[in-house]
């Protein structure tokens, strides 16, 4: 069937087979299993072998909880996509897929397909006619494939059914026919430079197409009833927002919004239901959009919720904008821009004669002015000068890190549906954290009043709640700050978070944290209380070892209703009425009684409340054991019951969202964190992934604890990471990695990629011991801290027999890159160090610059990691005493410096002043400078290039190999 509607845009609608590019896919079968790897010996693992590992990327799960979805991408090569049956009875493998979509039925799957490694790196620098990705469609019953080529984006509709693909421009459906390029237009007249292209609508029950010409976007709204998309033709005829009954045979279209060179950027849908939201705006001569309007289709009619005259004087609403609606349905929450001199309305010009504008005459007749060598304003046209005011509320580089962002924020406004009008609740001072789901109040926040002394203390702000009705403001608190805890970070990735302030679900109530304790917000009264004093444990960060304030752990959740806010200690988590009835701990003290930490998660995510009396899962951490687990406990009545517990590391990653099925991973330092699902409460789980099934192959190495205590008597743990193939009484060479904590590491895979860390099982299949210790720091002296928890830790390993003490190496980087300079400038104990972006010289550190944000460092000394007790003049022998660059002329350690010459984060001058300094004293050193590279080396050849002189430095001084070039020689400049 084939037939034509012409509107100055073309639809075709046909049924037809689809062509298949990638001839490989044509073979998949469904079911198609790994084959087993012969047993052999253990092997030492090479890079090569590490390139080829996996990661799992892109999870997801199926509504209904019976099929996954993922990319198993290799560090360096080709990655597939796995698709594969809950219950474990279907597998289905499609190589080149990646960024995996399951439809809303579970019935297919679609995802991107990405050019192949060798066509990438054949096609460097080719940026017009370089390969592009495309898009494969899979059936989940059969395992059949369908695709497509140069795809830029696809999006399924929510329940199934239907396909939409948005190609490149000038491509087609692959097979000659419908092609998408333009038509040639004879007409001369203004003409877009980046015109819409071709869009494809696919019905996935009959295999027909719909073919839309010149689409710039497209949304299908949630019930998978309409598609709307927005037209962009190249000479701006037949514009606008169009929609499509898909519900209705003949796929009807009906146009919503039409206008010569509209611009319609952003596209909303309500959820529950046919209501859809836009910003709707036109084009100038530049291809720019002007001031926009905010439209709305409620199922019937277009309503204009915002016209241009209606945005408040001095801002716009742009186009470019963020549109959410409210579950239900009764607010749309949109954004205005502050009004830029090039967007206020010029006068309107009347034509003249001949419709030429009045005085185009006299201008064009107008002789050209001679020209004046010494014109002093034309020579400043040229300029090129920031100006740096000590009165600056952003130092200017942070200002143009800045800018960007700045350019383009809107500030959120609300419009009330049922009333039919706008309020404006941010501004340039106090802005929204989110959107927030009830009718009554949102959070806010100003850091406007702390700019300059962001430098200094870093990031403070004031807490408001701003009324939805009128916009009116209520400052909560003054000088809130954020911050994590050390328990964040060894919960980091596992599904759980951190937060220090949030508003109640029906908007009531705002709890926060600061000066140690958590305090309740009662918006209703205006008053405030304090919920955590008078108990008899700390809310506060028992590890915080920082010259800032101490953080808190966080919120876990609210109860319905308003009635209670769940926080936690460092252990337990605590159920807070907000009432004013008595605290209770939910898991009755047995977290700290056991050293296990236990954290509230929010394993349904679309519930923005626990119901009063509704069970509570919580993720553990057994802070002296390491290993992870799962629990539950029940809001009011409290009580703690163990659903999983392992020695293994537990992620949680998504619960289904019509099945009580819970997707998430396991792993260990030997097992890869593959892919498990389990019901509700951790039963019958089944793991569904095995992507790195050559593992055993290699002799990976085994992870245990060790206990030391501190020059100071403070009990320390860390990790110790055998090689393979160990043999009891025999002595190793160490390799010391460290940061602050590593113990929760004993049972994390370690990342198999190759980048700027030391890879583990590539030292440990080769012979090494990896050794993780913890650092316990104390202000002031972050540089002495190190030395007096690392250097016991490795007298530990000699002590047990395991390290050979003649063979002792360090590494660290940034952070503990500073921290290995330091160490070295203190004891001889290591055989060799490498350190990667450190900071040798903190008194020029100090007045340093991040660039990757434009902030100065100073935050850094004062308040955050750097840990110093005030300024440079507050603390100036602190800052002598604990820069490595003044007691370069002690070091005898064999050192390798690391820098990126574009570092971000630290400044790359700090290596230059090391080696300088370890030049001119004598020093065997060198220094890796590698060419454009940020702050972590990210070109692939940089990266394998430093792993691998890593491991020939470490190999020589404490194996004895033979020294690499490199090290004996260097490497002349030979003008690359």
């Amino acid at each position: 069937m084939n037939r034509k509607i012409s509107f100055r845009r073309r639809l075709t609608v046909r049924a037809h087979g689809v062509t298949c590019w990638h001839v490989a896919l044509l073979c998949l079968a469904s079911g198609l299993l790994a084959t087993p790897v012969t047993a052999q010996d253990k092997r030492t693992l090479t890079y090569v072998d590490l390139m080829k590992f996996r990661q799992v990327q892109n999870a997801s799960l199926s509504r209904d909880g019976r099929w996954i979805a993922f990319a198993a991408t290799p560090d360096r090569g080709d990655g597939e996509v796995i698709v594969r049956s809950t219950d474990g009875a279907q597998r289905h493998a499609v190589p080149l897929g990646a960024a995996p979509v399951i439809s809303g039925d579970g019935r297919w799957v679609a995802m991107r397909l990405e050019p192949s490694l060798e066509a990438t790196e054949k096609a460097k620098g080719d940026k017009e006619d370089g390969p592009r990705p495309g898009l494969v469609l899979l059936a989940t019953g059969s395992g059949e494939v369908a695709t497509w080529e140069r795809v830029q984006r696809f999006a399924l509709s929510p329940y199934g059914g239907w396909l939409a693909r948005l190609h490149f421009d000038g491509d087609g459906d692959g097979d000659g026919d419908g092609d998408g390029e333009q038509e040639e237009q004879e007409e001369e007249g203004r003409k877009r430079e980046k015109p819409g292209t071709l869009l494809v609508i696919r019905n996935l029950g009959s295999g027909e197409e719909t073919e839309v010409e010149y689409v710039r976007s497209f949304a299908f709204d949630e019930e998978g009833k309409y598609l709307a998309y927005v037209v962009a033709a190249p000479d701006g005829m037949g514009d606008g927002l169009y929609l499509v009954g898909l519900a209705v045979g003949g796929l009807p279209v009906t146009s919503l919004d039409t206008a010569t060179f509209a611009h319609i950027e952003t596209l909303a849908w309500w959820e529950e239901g046919a209501r859809l939201a836009w910003v709707s705006a036109i084009e100038d001569e530049e291809g720019e959009p002007g001031p926009g309007s905010l439209l709305v289709w409620d199922g019937e009619d277009v309503v204009t919720a915002v016209a241009v005259a209606d945005v408040p004087e001095g801002w716009t609403l742009p186009a470019k904008n963020r549109l959410r609606w409210t579950d239900d349905g009764d607010r749309l929450f949109f954004g205005y821009r502050p009004e830029s001199e090039g967007e206020r309305e010029e006068p309107e010009k009347t034509p003249g004669p001949g419709g030429e504008e009045p005085g185009t005459e006299a201008d064009s007749a107008e002789a050209e002015e001679p020209f004046d060598p010494y014109d002093v304003d034309a020579i400043l046209e040229d300029r090129g000068v920031d100006v740096w005011h000590t009165d600056d509320p952003l130092i200017v580089p942070n200002q143009k890190q800045e800018w960007d962002d700045v350019e383009d924020r809107t500030y959120v406004a609300v419009y009330h549906m049922r009333r039919g009008r706008a309020v404006q609740l941010a501004d340039t001072v106090v802005q929204l954290r989110g959107s927030p789901e009830n009718p009554r109040r949102a959070l806010a926040s100003s850091s406007t009043p702390y700019q300059k002394q962001r430098t200094w203390i870093g990031s403070r702000s004031d807490l408001y709640v701003v009324s939805l009705e009128d916009g009116e403001r209520t400052r909560v608190v003054e000088k809130h700050g954020g911050g994590g805890s050390a328990v964040g970070q060894w919960l980091r990735g596992t599904g759980v978070s951190e937060s220090s302030a949030s508003l109640s679900p029906e908007g009531r109530y705002v709890v926060y944290y600061q000066d140690d304790h958590w305090h309740l917000f009662d918006a209703e009264k205006g008053y405030t209380r304090t919920l955590t004093v008078g108990l008899d444990v700390a809310f506060y960060d028992e590890d915080h070892d920082y010259p800032s304030p101490r953080s808190g752990y966080g919120v876990g959740g609210w109860v319905e209703g308003d009635r209670a806010v769940l926080i936690h200690d460092k252990y337990d988590a605590w159920q807070f009425p907000t009432d004013g009835g008595e605290p209770v701990n939910l898991t009755g003290g047995q977290g700290r009684a056991e050293g296990r930490v236990l954290r509230v998660l929010r394993v349904d995510r679309e519930r923005e409340a626990f119901e009063r009396d509704g069970w509570v899962h919580l993720m553990s951490f057994h802070e002296r054991n390491k290993n992870f687990g799962f629990y539950r406990t029940r809001v009011g009545a409290g009580g703690l019951e163990q659903l999983l517990e392992e020695e293994h590391k537990f992620r949680f990653r998504a619960k289904a969202d019509a099945a009580d099925v819970l997707l998430y991973t396991r792993e260990d330092y030997d097992e890869f964190p593959d892919l498990w699902v389990a019901d509700l409460y951790f039963a019958g789980p089944r793991k569904l992934s095995d992507v790195n099934p050559q593992i055993k192959e290699f002799a990976w190495g085994t992870s245990e604890l060790v206990e030391w205590t501190s020059d100071d008597g403070i009990p320390l743990q860390g990790v110790v990471i055998k090689p393979g193939n160990y043999e009891p009484g025999q002595r190793y060479p160490v390799l010391t990695y460290f940061y602050r904590f590593f113990s929760q590491r004993l049972h994390e895979f370690n990342e198999p990629v190759v980048n700027h860390r030391p890879s583990f099982p590539i030292y440990a299949s080769d012979g090494y011991i990896v050794f993780l210790p913890d650092v316990r720091f104390e202000v002031g002296r972050p540089g002495h801290a190190s030395l007096k928890s690392v250097v016991p830790g490795v007298k530990r390993l000699v002590e047990l027999g395991l390290a050979d003490p003649d063979a002792l190496g360090l590494h660290g980087h940034s952070w503990s890159g500073y921290t290995t300079s330091y160490i070295v400038t203190q004891t001889n104990i290591f055989a060799a160090a490498v350190a990667g972006a450190p900071v040798s010289n903190m008194t020029s550190a100090y007045g340093g610059i991040r660039w990757g944000t434009g902030l100065a460092r100073q935050f850094q000394y004062e308040m955050g990691q750097s840990r110093l007790s005030g300024s440079l003049w507050e603390a100036r022998s602190d800052y002598v005493e604990n820069s490595p660059l003044f007691y370069a002329d002690r070091i005898e350690t064999p050192l390798v410096i690391m820098h990126g010459d574009e570092d971000e984060a630290v400044p790359w001058y700090q290596s230059i002043e090391f080696y300088l300094a370890l030049r001119r004293l004598g020093k065997h050193a060198v220094f890796l400078q590698y060419r454009g590279e940020p702050h972590h080396p990210r070109k692939y050849a940089n990266k394998l290039d430093y792993s691998i002189k890593m491991k020939e430095f470490f190999d020589h001084h404490l194996k004895g190999m033979p020294a690499p070039d490199w090290w004996t020689e260097g490497v002349p400049y030979q003008g690359k």
